[in-house]
């Protein structure tokens, strides 16, 4: 992966009917980091995470995923990658190390190697006491770690985390980024949707802030800080799109 971009996108563009919920989008995400992709509501983040994962197609344009054009190589891509919705698919008569094995074993591990790799990363997370649970007894919050141990279940050189905290105490959110931490030190990338700005702060290596669907801002955390004069992020991110509140679409 070194040397090699991990995303290329190029004059990406996604309709729904009159809305553009991508307008000729250009973005380079490099190697081995954690990226934050950050954006109002609707303001395009999902339906990229979409396209690059190949749940969606794009009305016009060019993306590479780890160096293979989507359009081309789709079942390589999906192999070497990792998601972890916004609603997870989790079943939910399953137990929680069920789920996950399952999702090893659809990436192609071994039984043995799905369990052994589900058993670590839930206890990562905390979960280990639970693993024998049904899934659908979990809250929300332990849901959605859940979702992130089936999303990295198999290793993956690429993942998207799309909003992988919401919901959660503070001590759960802790363990999250010790985890996003741990995939950059194994050489590997992260793609983090996030609303929390100081979780970007700390998180992330580079950020790119999307609004109507095109890149208006790329850089690392305190490099925009320093940019544009403000104390935080936060600040930052309000500036680039103003103090409106936005619905999803």
């Amino acid at each position: 992966m070194h040397g090699r971009a991990a995303i290329d996108v190029k004059g990406l563009k996604k309709d729904y009917g009159e809305v553009k919920a991508l307008a000729g989008l250009d973005l380079v995400v490099e190697s081995d980091q954690v990226f934050g992709l950050l954006g109002p509501n609707g303001a395009g983040k999902t339906t990229l995470i979409s396209i690059l994962t190949g749940l969606q197609k794009a009305t016009a344009g060019e993306c590479k995923v780890l160096g293979n054009p989507i359009s081309e190589r789709l079942a390589s891509v999906k192999s070497r990658v990792g998601v972890c919705p916004q609603s997870g698919a989790i079943y939910q008569q399953l137990t929680g190390v069920e789920n996950v094995v399952l999702f090893g074993r659809l990436y192609g591990l071994s039984k043995e190697e799905s369990k052994n790799n589900a058993n670590g990363l839930l206890a990562r997370v905390g979960l280990e006491s639970d693993a024998g649970r049904k899934a659908g007894t979990y809250s929300e919050g332990m849901k959605r770690r859940l979702s992130l141990v089936m999303a990295l279940v198999h290793s993956p050189e690429l993942t998207f985390l799309d909003e992988p905290t919401v919901g959660m105490d503070p001590q759960s959110r802790r363990a999250v980024w010790d985890i996003v931490r741990d995939q950059k030190g194994l050489g590997r990338t992260v793609v983090l949707t996030t609303h929390y700005m100081e979780e970007a702060e700390q998180l992330c290596d580079t950020v790119g802030i999307i609004d109507h669907g095109e890149l208006i801002a790329l850089g690392s955390p305190s490099g925009l800080i320093s940019k544009y004069g403000k104390d935080d992020l936060e600040e930052v991110f309000i500036h680039l799109t103003g103090r409106g509140i936005r619905e999803e679409i």
